[in-house]
Formats: C-alpha cells, structure tokens, sequence
C-alpha cells in the first residue's frame, strides 16, 4: 500500500480504476500507455513524456498518483504483469535461439546507430588526454573494467570508478583536461547524472555510452554514443545488454589502437613476451 492505493493490483486493473479521475493531461499519458503496452517498459522517463505529448514532472506526478514512486516503479510492476500474462508457447522454443538471435541483433542495431564523426571525436578526445576516467554501477562499472582492461593492452592508461563513494571525489577533483566517460543503459542511474554533473561543472568533458538519446546523462553529455538494446525491468543487468555496451566499447579501443599502431603494437609484443612464461 502506498499513497493509500493497493499496490497488489495489476497496474492494468489500477489504470482502468483511474481513468475517470484524470486530468486532460494525464488522459494523454493514459492513452499513450494503453496505444503502447509493450514498448512503454523500455521508454527512459524523458522518451515517455515526450511520447505522451506532456512534461516529465506531469508524468511523474501521473505514476505517483497511482500509488507508485515513480516511473521505474511502474515500469517493473507492468513488466512483471505482461511477464505472467505471456503466451506459454515462448517457454518452449529454443532459449539458446533467442539468445543467439538477440545478441545478432542488438549489434547490428548498434551498428546502425553509430555516429562515425561522434566517434572519430571521441577516439581524438580520449588520446588527447593523461586524465580520463570511467564511471559505471553494476553492469555497467564491469564494462568499464574490461574497457581499462583493453587499453592497458595498447598503452593507455586510464582510471575506472565503481564505487559511488568514491565517484563523488573523483569527480570534484576533475578539471578541464579531465575526460570522463559515464557508461549507464538507461541514462537515468541517479548516481551517475549526479556524479557527471559535478565533474561538468569542474570543466571536465563527458562522454556517455548509453542506449537512450534522450535521457538525463545525454543532455549532460559532449558526446553521446548509442546502442541498440533498451532492457526489460525484469532483465536488468543481462549478457545481451552488456553486449551492446562492449561493441561501442570494443570501437573506441580499436580506434585508438588503429591511431596509435607503432606504439599498440610495441606494448602488445612486450606484454606477449612478459607473458608467454607464464603459460604452462
């Protein structure tokens, strides 16, 4: 129970309760919900408002007045109705399938998506600079790690922060040749935009990898770059995700690789020399 509405109801059966009582705006967004059932779940809040024709604040106050505590509240209970409300037959067809068929997709979407002027800026920015940090929760802070992991191989440096703790302080020591590269799905991750948002107001530059161009993190951004896969609720976190991360990620490494050959392949040859020993 919250905002003194039972929350045990099918956000479906909530919405027909309410429909009676709502405002000219909110009729808007109640429309756009009912026109769009499956594809609401994937909207970031600033897509949702802007699809529902009203303000975000409108759209917040909307999934509040249902008893919820905000957009993502509403998004995961809707999920979780349409997930039990699903046809069986999809448990019987072949996961591995759906897998595979996914992951193809969610690349070659991302490959549609990709700006080759934003990127060939962001490779320039990221080379230019002795300072350039990542920031990532979850997921995302994974990707981070394998993004140091890539370029360490090739000779650059850079600083990845997982920790939100510690984000805070990386960011308000930031300065204008600081690159900060924020690595959210959603755009939205609070901690993320607050932390971004600190580190701009230093000067630093922003690059975000996000699957969403209109979202808190992309107005903050210098440079945005996007993926294709937008996660159900209920799939956060999920290899396929992760891979649309690692194609833009896997881009950016290879470009700098390609600029910098003579020195890539230097490093790569005495870490292979350093390493060969190790290996029974």
């Amino acid at each position: 129970m919250q905002n003194g509405q039972d929350l045990t109801l099918k956000p479906s059966l909530q919405l027909e309760q309410f429909k009676h009582q709502l405002t000219k705006s909110e009729q808007k967004i109640f429309q756009y919900i009912q026109s769009h059932p499956q594809s609401i779940i994937y909207d970031s809040l600033t897509e949702f408002a802007e699809k529902s024709r009203v303000a975000e604040a409108t759209a917040l106050r909307f999934f509040r007045k249902l008893g919820y505590s905000g957009f993502q509240a509403f998004k995961l209970a809707y999920a979780h109705e349409q997930s039990a409300d699903r046809d069986e037959k999809s448990e019987h067809e072949r996961f591995s399938a759906q897998i595979k068929h996914s992951m193809a997709t969610t690349i070659e979407e991302s490959f549609e998506l990709l700006d080759e002027s934003t990127l060939s800026k962001v490779i320039d920015r990221i080379d230019d600079s002795d300072d350039v940090v990542v920031f990532g929760i979850g997921a995302s802070g994974i990707a981070g790690l394998d993004m140091q992991n890539r370029l360490m191989r090739i000779g650059k440096n850079i600083t990845v922060v997982t920790d939100t703790h510690t984000q805070i302080m990386r960011a308000t020591s930031a300065t204008k040749k600081t690159v900060l590269i924020a690595i959210s799905l959603s755009g939205s991750t609070k901690e993320i935009i607050d932390h971004v948002q600190i580190a701009k107001d230093k000067g630093a530059t922003i690059i975000a990898l996000t699957n969403y161009a209109k979202s808190p993190l992309s107005s903050l951004a210098d440079h945005v770059l996007l993926s294709s896969y937008k996660e159900n609720p209920l799939d956060r976190g999920s290899l396929i995700a992760k891979v649309s991360q690692l194609y833009l990620i896997d881009c950016i490494c290879t470009g700098l690789s390609i600029k910098n050959s003579e020195h890539a392949q230097r490093i790569k040859h005495e870490i292979t020399q350093h390493t060969t020993p190790k290996i029974y």
